[in-house]
């Protein structure tokens, strides 16, 4: 089987993530597996897991050039000669739909997030299959395009659990991390994300605030990098905790490749997104990693922190909330976290299910013309 994969970039991102994840899984598994994107910092690791990527223009939206974009696809398509397309977001989907239509090679689409409604969006319904990362994705595109139950295939994304297992941890990192941020002896709470609005840090801080008379060694992280559009904002923030006086309780570390070894080092991990999120990915990791989560209760996380299981819920923007669902975990610590991620929301099961939908199409019968 050759799976041709198609997303805008290859930066950072969960999505990125996941077609890396994904493409060195199926070459272990000795399907081809080739990736088109317009480039970027993770195509060369395309190629080291024994993937394949192109580099093409799937990214721009400029819609004068989407046709013949859509032409330069279809010829490309003709000499690789695939038995799945997948595509993985809008304007891929789009290039990819209107270059196959002669094609009829099948086609898999992934919704990936709570796209605004309207006909450009609506091109996530177009595949043979419809795969939702999540619950609240499937019922988004349910209520919104009307699309039959037999095609939509809800499969969460998958966390490695190669690299998020406690047991394999970098400890010379961790020592190092440790001591550069003052973490011996500190209750830790570690928000993990990049710094912008729709991750409502405030709300998290207040929440540190809150929690920093009954827990006085009680220490937040925020683990995310600052883009440049992003300064003023951060800024804020920076504002916030000195005003509240939380110098010595919240620290900023940039964004960091160690999440699994600062999850080891963390008691609770927290999402606080004002936004619904597709999944939800950084708490699976950090359940992963047996520790609990508090997160906002709407979207994909649903999913994943159930309560009182495998954390706590609070209402969007309720720093009070927040605050006693981090106290509920520091006084019952949930248990048996990494066994719910494994059930659930393991890499392994993620590609099985995929190439599960990918057996279910009758991509023997190709026609290219």
């Amino acid at each position: 089987m050759r799976v041709v994969q198609l997303l805008p970039e290859l930066n950072e991102g969960g999505v990125e993530r996941g077609v890396v994840e994904f493409s060195r899984e199926m070459a272990r598994r000795g399907i081809e597996s080739v990736v088109v994107s317009a480039g970027g910092r993770l195509a060369g690791q395309i190629e080291a897991d024994g993937g394949r990527h192109i580099l093409f223009d799937v990214c721009g939206k400029n819609p004068l050039t989407m046709l013949p974009r859509a032409f330069g696809l279809r010829r490309l398509l003709r000499r690789l000669h695939p038995d799945i397309l997948h595509a993985r977001s809008r304007v891929p989907a789009w290039l990819a739909f209107l270059a196959n239509r002669s094609l009829r090679i099948p086609f898999v689409t992934t919704v990936h997030g709570f796209n605004s409604v309207n006909p450009y969006s609506r091109v996530m319904t177009y595949g043979d299959r419809v795969i939702c990362v999540s619950n609240a994705i499937r019922d988004h595109i349910r209520r919104h395009y009307h699309v039959p139950d037999g095609k939509i295939v809800v499969i969460p994304r998958g966390v490695d659990l190669e690299q998020f297992d406690p047991a394999k941890v970098d400890r010379t990192f961790m020592a190092e991390f440790s001591r550069q941020y003052g973490l011996e002896g500190r209750f830790v709470v570690t928000n993990a994300g990049r710094i912008t609005q729709l991750k409502d840090y405030e709300t998290y801080i207040r929440a540190i605030g809150i929690l920093r008379t009954e827990v006085p060694e009680i220490l937040g992280l925020v683990v995310g990098g600052v883009r440049k559009d992003k300064e003023k904002y951060f800024e804020s923030l920076r504002k916030l905790v000195t005003s509240l006086g939380l110098d010595d309780h919240l620290l900023f570390t940039g964004s960091q490749s160690s999440m699994a070894e600062i999850y080891a080092l963390s008691r609770v991990a927290v999402s606080s997104s004002r936004k619904p999120e597709s999944f939800g990915r950084s708490a699976a990791e950090a359940l992963a990693m047996n520790v609990p989560v508090v997160a906002t209760g709407h979207g994909g996380i649903l999913d994943i922190v159930l309560e009182g299981n495998t954390g706590y819920l609070f209402s969007p923007g309720d720093a009070a909330c927040l605050a006693a669902g981090i106290l509920s975990c520091r006084r019952t610590p949930p248990t048996n976290l990494r066994n719910f991620v494994s059930r659930h929301f393991s890499l392994n099961k993620m590609v099985d299910e995929t190439l599960r939908v990918y057996g279910s199409l009758d991509y023997k019968n190709i026609g290219y013309h």
